[in-house]
This record gives C-alpha cells, sequence and structure tokens, in this order.
C-alpha cells in the first residue's frame, strides 16, 4: 500500500494536479485553479494515508517497518499537499 498508492500514484497525481493548477492559474481561472489544486490532490492524499495506516496495521513483519510506513506517507502528503 505504501510504496504502490502513497509514493508512485501519489506523486502522479500530485504533479499532475500541481502542474494543472500552474497552467489554470496563467490563464486566469481561479475556480478550474482551486478544484485541480486542492479539490482532487487534498482527497486522493487522505484516501492514500488512511489506507496506509490501516494496511500497517495488518502488516505481519517489525512493528517498525508499520511505524515508518505510518509517518512516512503521513509526512510525504502533507509535503505533497502543501507544495
Amino acid at each position: 500500500a505504501f510504496w504502490t498508492w502513497t509514493v508512485v500514484t501519489g506523486l502522479i497525481v500530485n504533479v499532475t494536479t500541481s502542474a494543472l493548477f500552474l497552467t489554470m492559474i496563467t490563464l486566469d481561472r481561479p475556480l478550474i485553479t482551486l478544484m485541480f489544486g486542492y479539490a482532487v490532490s487534498v482527497p486522493y492524499n487522505i484516501v492514500a494515508v488512511v489506507g496506509v495506516w490501516r494496511s500497517a496495521a495488518h502488516y505481519e513483519g517489525p512493528a517498525s517497518h508499520a511505524d515508518l510506513a505510518r509517518g512516512a506517507s503521513l509526512i510525504f502528503m502533507a509535503f505533497l499537499t502543501i507544495l
């Protein structure tokens, strides 16, 4: 869950929405800019973090790995949301 939904797909979603955000802001389209900038990426980031968090609860390996995945996904998605 961490590598697929947080890292790979999270980067794709957030880079794409950031590019669309910058494109729409240069075209002076504030409502569409808001939609591309936050209405798509923020809900995805929340769902990805919740998914990793719940998936880590079922991880059968070392508890430290599950905790690292939880913390990293939270920090990574917060960073991508602010970026």
